[in-house]
């Protein structure tokens, strides 16, 4: 009797008949301890499905410690690879007695052969891997339609008017086709005119309808490429609080997106959400649009968009809605006195689910605003309403040692970088991943060159910086395999913080503006500071680790997480393509903390 679940990947790649023609042929076969089952650059008879026991992967060629590379536990596939290619590159060894189910290589090579999702699987890179587990996961659909849409799909011609053409001109062309907004070249520029500016030439300004539409022209444009994705630009609509983008072909205008196009494209609710957010005119109204934040993450999972992807619009409508309570709460006559800064997660835009109030302010004369306390307090409390719990580290604006003038703050990245204490380090490094959230956003950019200054040429600060991603270990034991205690595994502590501030570190040395990690990682790639496929692997890692803690997260905020597990999980609830998945994401971050220990001399 074959004790398999056919019904777990990869296996439920497969059709019916070839599932049959599988189970038909697998056998089972026992080791004993220490036998060699694979040997390096040898050719693999069979593909092993572990039933019990352990079986250590090594490459012979490094030391004993460096060459063990994983173990294969119950429900892992080994020797795939190896079919494949023809020989093995790796040793495989039994750790204990051990039983496995034996694929013949020529009926897995058949299988391949028919059944192209089935041969992917075992040919994908760790990024492959993981974009096939989003698409599977329980409840989604195979890669949502929105996830791979471009701009180019949704967009319309671009209605163009001479640049001499009158506002009379102008309206009979947008009622001809239907359009809410057309564009005007000058001096080789493209700016927009829309409906509501024609209407306020007309009424407000005194202008006729003979007058010259280009003066009502805005050149201040968001601009995509017409290969973006849709969901890329639907984000930039909602950051930079636009109703439509033009879309260029390097200086030439090809398309425009509009808000209305991107929602008839798309049928689903996450937009409703972010336009609730964008009306919302009261605190009331922003609640209860706050409030459906949860749904959109659900959503969003179950139509597998990939995480990277929904972390970017997530942190787009949450830095909206920050920014509204700002609005409704600061008196507009001191909105332009000063900064909001939000930070932590916040501010590298990776929060998914509201995590606590991590924000400062920038004032550039706090003389001119003398009710500034008692409003920073009201502010908090509204974030609190609105579902964003207090910081336990009191890292707030309602704390008047998170507000300050440029020159306060100045003195302070001065007297943390001296201090050189691990709290010292760490409000360096919430500071770094400060973005502006309202008000006078280029204070932000000033705060950042300070911070550069002091600290990016300092070797002894830059190693005192970096040394807390040592300070949690990896929950991978001495062979490679996962740790599986009892109360499961802390993914926060274990995974994710290394590869974030490991990554913020490398940001600090090499004066990178970025706040979010996948934007660092693209920037060091860029001037040359890390390889193009590793970023790419701790990227996918950070992905990983973001969708199982979340998974986790939404299990509590259902009911179902009866012992409120927060960031601990569970290795023996996972599948076993998400241990495998974690397993090598677990030895990426390894790999990235043993660069950054040399590289910030972190061994003494």
């Amino acid at each position: 009797m074959i004790d398999v679940d056919f019904t777990q990947l990869p296996f439920s790649l497969l059709d019916e008949e070839h599932r049959h023609r599988l189970e038909n042929a697998m056998e089972m076969a026992y080791f004993e301890a220490g036998t060699v089952i694979i040997e390096a650059r040898h050719p693999a008879q069979f593909v092993y499905l572990v039933h019990k026991g352990a079986v250590l992967e090594l490459d012979p060629t490094l030391p004993a410690e460096a060459g063990r590379l994983g173990v294969y536990s119950a429900g892992d596939l080994f020797g795939a690879l190896s079919v494949l290619n023809g020989r093995s590159r790796y040793r495989f060894i039994t750790e204990e007695e051990t039983l496995c189910y034996l694929i013949p290589a020529d009926l897995f090579q058949s299988l391949c052969q028919d059944q192209k999702e089935f041969d992917d699987y075992f040919r994908q890179r760790l990024a492959s891997k993981n974009q096939l587990l989003a698409e599977r996961r329980e409840g989604g659909v195979t890669m949502a339609g929105f996830m791979l849409a471009k701009v180019q799909q949704c967009m319309r011609q671009p209605l163009i008017l001479d640049s001499g053409g009158t506002i009379a001109q102008a309206v009979a062309a947008l009622n001809q086709h239907n359009a809410d907004s057309l564009l005007m070249e000058r001096d080789g520029h493209v700016g927009v005119i829309t409906k509501t500016d024609l209407l306020r030439g007309l009424v407000n300004d005194g202008l006729t309808p003979d007058s010259r539409a280009l003066a009502l022209a805005s050149f201040e444009l968001v601009t995509v490429p017409p290969d973006q994705f849709l969901f890329a630009a639907l984000v930039s609509m909602t950051r930079h609080e636009v109703q439509r983008v033009v879309v260029m072909d390097g200086r030439r205008p090809v398309g425009v997106v509009e808000l209305t196009d991107v929602l008839s494209f798309f049928s689903s609710r996450s937009y409703v959400v972010g336009l609730e957010v964008e009306k919302a005119d009261n605190l009331e109204a922003l609640a209860m649009a706050s409030a459906r934040l949860p749904e959109l993450i659900q959503a969003l999972m179950a139509q597998g968009v990939k995480m990277r992807f929904a972390m970017d619009l997530l942190a787009a409508l949450n830095g909206r809605i920050i920014s509204k309570a700002f609005q409704f709460v600061v008196p507009e006559g001191h909105q332009e006195h000063g900064c909001l800064l939000v930070l932590g997660s916040e501010g590298r835009g990776e929060q998914i689910l509201k995590t606590d109030q991590d924000n400062a302010l920038i004032v550039d004369d706090p003389e001119n605003w003398p009710e500034r306390d008692a409003h920073m307090q009201r502010f908090t409390e509204t974030l609190l309403r609105l579902g964003y719990p207090r910081c336990p580290g009191n890292i707030m604006v309602s704390n008047p040692e998170w507000v300050g003038s440029a020159t306060d703050w100045k003195a302070r990245i001065g007297r943390w970088a001296k201090q050189g204490d691990d709290a010292s380090m760490m409000n360096l490094a919430i500071l770094l991943d400060a973005h502006p959230a309202a008000g006078r956003t280029e204070l932000v950019d000033e705060l950042r060159r300070d911070l550069f200054r002091v600290c990016s040429n300092n070797d002894l600060i830059l190693s005192r910086f970096a040394r807390p991603l040592l300070k949690f270990s990896t929950p991978l034991n001495w062979f490679g395999a996962l740790k599986k205690p009892q109360q499961g595994i802390d993914i926060k502590k274990g995974g994710l913080f290394p590869v974030v501030h490991g990554v913020r570190a490398m940001s600090l040395q090499h004066r990178v503006g970025e706040t979010g990690t996948f934007g660092r990682l693209d920037r060091l790639v860029e001037a040359g500071h890390m390889e193009t496929g590793f970023a790419e692997e701790l990227g996918e890692s950070m992905a990983l680790f973001a969708e199982l803690r979340l998974k986790q997260q939404l299990a509590r905020l259902e009911g179902n997480d009866e012992e409120g597990r927060n960031n601990q999980l569970l290795i023996q609830a996972l599948s076993p393509l998400e241990r495998d998945l974690l397993r090598e994401s677990l030895q990426v971050v390894n790999e990235f903390k043993k660069r950054l220990t040399r590289r910030f001399h972190l061994e003494y």
